[in-house]
């Protein structure tokens, strides 16, 4: 499955393309487009905002935009498609445990830097005056 991500909310762009990974495309060569405006004429869009009548509605965990987005390939009548789809959501939870724990590690070394240079500022602070 290949996943184009095109967000004007930087919050959203980023969560999805953690949420996407591998499966991130170009916008010229993706089977879908995530988008957080309505394209009435684009079939490959695929809507996410927190209107009810959006593809999927904010916010959503990572299994439910995978669940959304093999819902969304099934409707488009894409046979072999949805059976690719399949395998990489498989493929995308047997790797859930080992890239969220790296996602936990990255998160835990960027606090613990954050509150060491907190620290060291305090201290510069109090011996200066």
């Amino acid at each position: 499955m290949r996943v184009a991500v095109e967000c004007k909310s930087p919050l959203l762009q980023k969560s999805l393309e953690l949420f996407l990974g591998k499966h991130l495309s170009s916008l010229k060569n993706c089977d879908i487009a995530i988008r957080d405006v309505k394209f009435a004429d684009d079939e490959k869009s695929f809507y996410i905002s927190s209107n009810k009548d959006s593809d999927l509605v904010k916010p959503f965990s990572k299994s439910q935009l995978i669940l959304a987005l093999e819902k969304r390939y099934k409707s488009m009548n894409k046979g072999n498609l949805y059976s690719t789809i399949k395998e990489h959501v498989e493929d995308e939870f047997a790797d859930n445990e080992e890239l969220d724990f790296d996602i936990l590690q990255k998160r835990i070394e960027s606090l613990t830097k954050e509150y060491q240079e907190n620290i060291l500022r305090t201290v510069r602070a109090f011996y200066e005056k």
